[in-house]
């Protein structure tokens, strides 16, 4: 007599036909098969992700937030009181009193001498947080003195000065040969309104600062 069980061995691969046979209805009827529907949610989880998180910095600040700190400048509390006064200069008060003057300037030697400051002019406001100051000093020995100052109100920018001579006496060699030249162009010697408007030119605040001296800036016709 046998003592084979068929019945161990026929069951498990029935349960395997039918999971098998399960998989192909499920196919033909059109539905998803198992592999295709991980797919579609990770997809799907993806999507979301990407859509719905936004990168962080170092510091947990988004990039939009990083440039926009990043863009923004410190301001000088000392220069935005400047600011605030324009028209007005620190050194108004100065004007036309004798005293020892210190005049900045850039990638040269200061210039300190005793005189008195003719006339300064600034602009009326400054939106963009720069502005100019010019002033024209008169020294005890007969020169003048012109001054031009770059200023901002942010830390990171560092002013400019600039600053120029002018020596009636042909004594130097740099106003030796502006003279030669003024004479060769016109029938009058160099004055120190024509070293003026050499330096400063004609721009809107020169033409302030010369309306402070004297009408002897301007050009009379008949």
């Amino acid at each position: 007599m046998s003592t084979e069980r068929p019945e161990e061995f026929s069951e498990p691969q029935i349960r395997g036909r039918q999971a098998s046979d399960d998989r192909r209805d499920s196919e033909a009827a059109g539905g998803p098969s198992d592999n295709s529907t991980r797919q579609e949610a990770t997809v799907l989880v993806r999507g979301e992700t990407i859509r719905n998180q936004e990168p962080k910095s170092a510091n947990g600040d988004s990039p939009t937030r990083d440039k926009e700190k990043s863009q923004r400048k410190e301001v000088s509390e000392a220069k935005a009181k400047m600011q605030s006064r324009l028209p007005a200069l620190d050194d108004d008060a100065d004007v036309g009193v004798q005293k020892e003057h210190i005049v900045i300037r850039d990638g040269k030697a200061d210039l300190a001498f005793t005189g008195k400051l003719l006339a300064s002019a600034a602009p009326p406001s400054a939106p963009k947080g720069q502005w100019q100051e010019y002033r024209i000093y008169a020294t005890d020995g007969g020169k003048h003195v012109f001054s031009k100052v770059t200023r901002s109100v942010f830390v990171d920018q560092q002013d400019t000065h600039e600053a120029d001579v002018f020596d009636p006496s042909p004594s130097s060699v740099p106003s030796q040969l502006l003279r030669s030249a003024r004479d060769l162009a016109r029938s009058h010697p160099m004055t120190w309104m024509d070293a003026a408007v050499a330096f400063f030119g004609y721009d809107p605040l020169a033409k302030t600062l010369y309306r402070k001296l004297s009408g002897q800036f301007e050009e009379h016709i008949s």
